[in-house]
């Protein structure tokens, strides 16, 4: 139990009375106010001109809303999750606000690159709104998309939490479930909140990495958009030889190709989305593990859960179907990658002296990742790096070569066409094959697109429930 309060203590005081106010959610908001950077103990030295302060007041009573505001049944506390990135990506400097110029400038990058790329592919252009982003736009853009991909791991972890605090009867010994509130459910509101953190770290930090919308092989945008973030982009260009403009147009025509790739073939989206669920919905939480990390913890401590979290305890090792799922999202991710480097290079080329140059730059730098992506694999146990892009693009290259554009891109007209990992072993092979014609019949293709839609529209209304 906790021990009564010293009223003679003004911190421990005030704490007694935000959780004579908030009941069993008082633990969680001192926890999120303090990992948001609030200083209790000067807050406290403040408490008697608190009450003249607004804004002070203000900052507290937001803070308890943005716990209070989530839904209890979500795995990810997303209001918590968006004020968390926000922060995050306020922290890593200064993150100047786009001019008029500013997206101008972008606009007619993308202008000049979509008419490169009408004579590097048969995709139609997307029909696409240009944009220059700051860090913080971006944030905003694609939060929603990073709280979709970790709520099914999420929820798995909130159960096994639960779970295991009962078990250890540490809920009954630490909470009292006042105000109506069962300690199952404050637990559930206490790893949503913790999930909600490590999403809103994840993707502040991955705000300073990101060129656009589509650096990690799937859209992080519903609408149609394409997008720089000027900031990350002139960083990554002065530390290189070639020009600040060459960098951002060939930056700009890898995003213009990923756009046309996902608008043109409309169940691609759905059918990687159907992968990393199908993934993610069988992560199984290794028991032993949480258990021995969270051994010491304060369930109501908030900041110590999403600790342990960072750590990775939660990407346990797949079994046999995941591994199968796994298999086929990387090469999955791969195709895509491939694509997009191959095409993007030839449109850019006749254009960009330093196309090959920076070809290689970014292949060394997906194939690497950032922090940010480590982080998320730490969290929901996968990876959205294309670790077989090379092979990918070697085998769009020889279909090039062999069937031309043409050729090359019926391949995306059905998933059954798509090479699967042994393909990319023996490209020569699958070029072969492909050459003397698709095999999959009308049926097929129905049946099959069919089959990725209904899988994307269950998955939505899951996560909507």
């Amino acid at each position: 139990m906790n021990p009564t309060p010293d009223p003679s203590d003004p911190l421990k005081a005030w704490e007694q009375a935000l959780r004579a106010a908030f009941g069993p959610n008082a633990d969680a908001i001192i926890e999120q106010m303090r990992a948001s950077g609030v200083d209790m103990a000067e807050l406290m030295r403040q408490s008697e001109a608190l009450q003249a302060n607004p804004q002070m007041l203000d900052m507290i009573m937001r803070q308890a809303a943005t716990f209070l505001a989530a839904d209890p049944h979500d795995p990810v506390n997303a209001p918590l999750a968006k004020n968390i990135a926000r922060q995050v990506t306020s922290s890593l400097g200064p993150d100047p606000s786009m001019t008029d110029a500013d997206q101008r400038a972008v606009r007619n990058i993308f202008s000049a690159c979509e008419l490169w790329l009408d004579v590097a592919t048969t995709l139609p252009p997307a029909t696409v709104s240009a944009h220059a982003w700051s860090r913080a736009e971006w944030v905003e853009a694609t939060i929603s998309t990073w709280e979709s991909l970790t709520s099914p791991v999420a929820g798995a972890v909130a159960s096994a939490l639960t779970q295991l605090f009962r078990d250890e009867a540490i809920a009954d010994a630490t909470i009292d479930p006042a105000g109506g509130f069962a300690p199952d459910s404050v637990l559930r509101s206490m790893a949503s909140a913790a999930f909600g953190m490590q999403v809103g770290q994840a993707t502040g930090e991955l705000a300073a990495e990101v060129f656009g919308t589509t650096d990690v092989g799937i859209p992080l945008v519903d609408t149609q958009t394409v997008a720089m973030v000027i900031k990350n982009v002139d960083e990554f260009a002065a530390g290189l030889d070639s020009p600040r403009d060459e960098v951002r147009h060939f930056l700009a025509v890898r995003e213009a190709t990923a756009a046309r790739l996902f608008a043109s073939v409309p169940w691609l989206r759905a059918h990687v989305r159907a992968l990393v669920d199908e993934y993610a919905r069988g992560v199984v939480i290794d028991r032993e593990a949480l258990e021995e990390t969270l051994r010491d913890v304060d369930p109501s401590n908030i900041e110590a859960i999403r600790q342990a979290m960072s750590g990775g305890i939660f990407a346990v090792p797949t079994t046999s179907d995941q591994k199968a799922t796994l298999a086929r999202l990387e090469t999955v991710l791969a195709l895509i990658e491939g694509w997009v480097d191959t095409v993007s290079t030839q449109a850019a080329i006749p254009h960009l002296r330093s196309v090959v140059s920076l070809r290689e730059m970014m292949r060394r730098r997906r194939a690497a990742g950032g922090p940010a992506e480590q982080t998320f694999a730490k969290l929901v146990g996968l990876e959205l790096r294309p670790r077989r892009a090379r092979e990918a693009a070697a085998l769009w290259e020889l279909l090039h070569a062999r069937c031309g554009v043409d050729g090359r891109d019926q391949v995306w007209d059905h998933p059954d066409f798509l090479p699967e990992g042994t393909d990319l072993d023996d490209p020569h092979a699958f070029v072969e094959r492909w050459s003397n014609g698709p095999t999959a019949s009308t049926d097929d293709v129905d049946a099959a697109l069919s089959a990725i839609f209904a899988e994307a529209d269950r998955d939505d209304g899951q996560s909507q429930d």
